[in-house]
């Protein structure tokens, strides 16, 4: 009972800590949501203990926050050298936090874990906040969007390839497989008009049926459950889900579209993406982090390293013509990473690979780069934009 008045409590402080101290500095509502997390949580307070059912509804929120993440990506707006120059950065990311990874663990199979986990991107981080700033549909925002996409979709894929506890050729297969069937899916939608579910979406969107959200929950659903009996990771069927519901919904009216994408905002962030994130304040071991000094001061170490392994490659993604400021700012949202990390080093701890030190570091780096990076890149993006005003009425 405790939990479930708490955590509601903490989300719904949440917004407004934010707005306050947001006439200030614009600091991501999601640290607000950790933050909270960690001080109702064992580490701190102890008002709430982790439970199977907050923990259920966590993954869902986990589940959820992809497939909005798949469904506002349009790959139209980055495909051509925003996407391709995504991609080759984060395979050099990838490349560079392996060896890192390799470098630091006392075993190959746990550096992989550190190396796949430094080189990831939260885009269903980054996505809100380039929304709030209107940036989605400018260069810098689109730049930034294909790589958050490459920096969500390419970890994913490694995560099946490597981390599934398949052999490789295994995993290979199934992965293929699963592709197969998403895609084709994908595919069969875009070809027809749907125009019995369409008709549907529109006779509902405000009535008790709302079958819009009942459809992208069945969709999540089977995707979710799709990727886990071809033991893949949840999160790849739920980023596909959202694809999926992308092409399906394209052919709707536009204020249909809007409405049903304001319901999904709803219930996503409004509902289980929050529990996530309050929830990975709760379960994040405070004191495996504080009574061990070696695992404190990997933290720095580790948030360093994405800085450097993940922001730095983005350097070739930034659009031309960009400005000292805006490439500094591309590094450092590329550089903001969380979701991924936590759900890397869950399945490490739980095969006994990775430490729980190791874990705990590496998931206080990425809360400290979704606290700090998101924040700076802001300040430097909106200082760009402000010194290209000014020099635009500078006669000349």
């Amino acid at each position: 009972m405790t939990s479930l008045i708490l955590i509601p409590l903490v989300a719904a402080a949440a917004p407004l800590l934010a707005d306050l101290v947001g006439r200030v500095a614009k600091v991501p509502l999601v640290v607000f949501e950790i933050a909270l997390g960690i001080m109702i949580g064992p580490g701190l307070l102890g008002w709430v203990e982790p439970s199977e059912f907050v923990g259920v509804l966590s993954n869902l929120g986990l589940a959820m926050l992809f497939f909005m993440a798949g469904n506002e990506i349009n790959f139209g707006a980055i495909k051509g050298r925003p996407l391709k120059r995504s991609s080759i950065a984060w395979l050099i990311s990838l490349a560079g936090g392996v060896v890192v990874g390799i470098l630091l663990a006392p075993t190959v199979p746990a550096g992989v874990f550190i190396g796949v986990a430094l080189a990831s991107t939260a885009l269903g981080t980054l996505l809100p906040v380039l929304r709030d700033a209107n940036e989605l549909s400018t260069p810098f925002g689109k730049a930034v969007t294909a790589i958050g996409t490459v920096g969500e979709f390419g970890p994913l894929l490694a995560i099946s390839l490597f981390l599934s506890g398949h052999s490789l050729g295994s995993s290979v297969v199934v992965l293929a497989m699963f592709v197969a069937i998403s895609g084709l899916a994908i595919w069969m939608t875009g070809r027809s008009e749907n125009r019995t579910l369409l008709r549907l979406v529109n006779a509902t969107l405000h009535s008790s049926g709302q079958f819009a959200v009942r459809l992208v929950l069945l969709i999540v659903a089977l995707l979710v459950g799709l990727s886990l009996v071809f033991g893949l990771d949840m999160l790849l069927g739920a980023f596909a889900a959202g694809i999926l519901w992308r092409v399906l919904i394209s052919g709707a009216a536009p204020h249909d579209r809007e409405v049903v994408e304001h319901k999904l905002d709803g219930v996503a962030f409004g509902f289980l993406v929050p529990v996530f994130f309050v929830y990975t304040g709760v379960t994040f071991d405070l004191d495996a982090l504080l009574s061990d000094p070696k695992t404190l001061a990997l933290v720095p170490i580790f948030l360093v390293l994405i800085l450097v392994v993940r922001g730095l490659p983005n350097l070739l993604a930034v659009p031309v013509g960009s400005s000292s400021r805006d490439k500094r700012a591309i590094v450092l949202f590329g550089a903001t990473g969380l979701p991924i990390i936590v759900a890397v080093t869950a399945i490490g701890l739980d095969r006994g690979i990775l430490t729980s030190g190791t874990s705990t570091a590496l998931v206080g780096a990425g809360m400290l780069s979704v606290l700090l990076f998101p924040m700076l890149a802001l300040l430097e993006r909106k200082k760009s934009v402000e010194a290209a005003a000014a020099s635009e009425k500078t006669p000349r």
